[in-house]
């Protein structure tokens, strides 16, 4: 377990649930699932005591629940928000049971890419000044914010983000961090994708990673599903916004209005990715397409070279056949010129046919 007091002062860090909580503070206690789920009753407690409410029991089983998808409820005293980051570690550190779809695919046979669409849910219980964040016993997104959280409190550097004003704050840049793991796959996932159209769609080159791309559908329709929960979560949690008391001061009223600005810059960012996603998709559907109408094209290439050939020798044996009928009366042959009267018919024959069915283009080659 992590604890952070936020206030204009800096940043102060342990590992200990303070009794009591700062006028102008921040307390962001952030623990693991397995953690939350051991000190429960120590974590109500606290709760009771800073914030003068304890969690509701069905948010407890959703802050446990490691196949919950994104979603947002809301309280009158806090506001709940469950969003799915990308797994970078095994879950099976966890105590808790690994859901079936995410212990299935690393076996896949696909480039390791595919591997990092694996999702896990982050919790956060936003009260009025303290975060309560339930992560993953890996979770590196709360590691890299809490670092960077403890170096902009060492002093003003460049590209550091001002501190956060409220933990609906810290939640929304918390969540911001999540989706641009999203937006560095995507990127990733379109150059595999790429590489794999380009091997698609090459005339002399034999596609055979099948099971690869097969996996990489599925994985950008699961994708799909998480971006798409994640946007319905936010916009949930934008609308809520809506019906906050106004604020008193024109600080607090500043402060409404960055919330709303981070929350609509978190949304757009995920709109971002769910139409990346769908994009890549139609991409890998089109490909698919064009590879099995190339592959049929060429068959019918194939088979209208042999018929052209079939429709090229068909007259030769039946000239053959003629000649070679039982009877003792037959024109050309009791004669020694015979032979070369026959050979020249059946070459003049081919020669015309060659040409009129190259003339029709029925054995010219495709250029590719």
């Amino acid at each position: 377990m992590r604890v952070f007091q936020i206030s204009p002062a800096g940043v102060v860090e342990s590992d200990q649930i303070p009794t009591t909580a700062l006028a102008e503070a921040t307390l962001w206690i952030s623990c693991s699932r397995t953690e939350f789920d051991a000190r429960q009753s120590e974590l109500q407690a606290a709760l009771q005591r800073l914030c003068g409410m304890q969690l509701v029991d069905l948010h407890i089983s959703d802050l446990l629940n490691q196949q919950l998808p994104s979603r947002y409820d809301y309280t009158a005293q806090y506001d709940l928000l469950v969003f799915r980051r990308l797994a970078t570690g095994a879950l099976a550190a966890e105590n808790t049971p690994v859901p079936v779809a995410i212990t299935a695919r690393p076996r896949r046979s696909g480039p390791p890419i595919l591997r990092r669409i694996d999702t896990s849910p982050v919790g956060f219980a936003v009260f009025d000044n303290l975060l309560l964040s339930v992560h993953p016993a890996d979770c590196a997104v709360r590691d890299s914010y809490a670092t960077r959280l403890l170096a902009a409190a060492e002093g003003p550097r460049e590209g550091v983000a001002r501190m956060p004003a409220s933990a609906a704050d810290l939640m929304l840049r918390i969540v911001n961090q999540i989706v641009d793991q999203y937006l560095d796959l995507r990127r990733e996932l379109s150059r595999q994708l790429d590489h794999w159209q380009a091997e698609l769609l090459a005339p002399n080159t034999r596609f055979t990673n099948w099971s690869a791309l097969l996996d990489a559908r599925l994985a950008l329709h699961t994708l799909d599903d998480v971006a798409d929960d994640q946007r319905t979560a936010i916009q949930d949690w934008t609308a809520s916004l809506e019906s906050w008391p106004p604020a008193a001061t024109s600080a607090g009223r500043r402060e409404y209005d960055l919330l709303k600005v981070r929350s609509r810059d978190v949304l757009e960012h995920i709109e971002r990715v769910v139409r990346h996603v769908r994009r890549l998709e139609q991409n890998a559907e089109t490909t698919v397409q064009m590879h099995f109408s190339a592959q049929g094209h060429r068959t019918n290439e194939i088979m209208r070279t042999l018929t052209a050939l079939t429709a090229i020798f068909l007259p030769l044996n039946l000239i053959t056949g003629f000649f070679g009928m039982n009877f003792d009366f037959l024109p050309l042959v009791h004669r020694q010129t015979g032979i070369w009267w026959a050979t020249g018919i059946m070459s003049l024959v081919a020669l015309g046919l060659v040409a009129v069915f190259w003339r029709k283009r029925y054995l010219a080659h495709s250029k590719r």
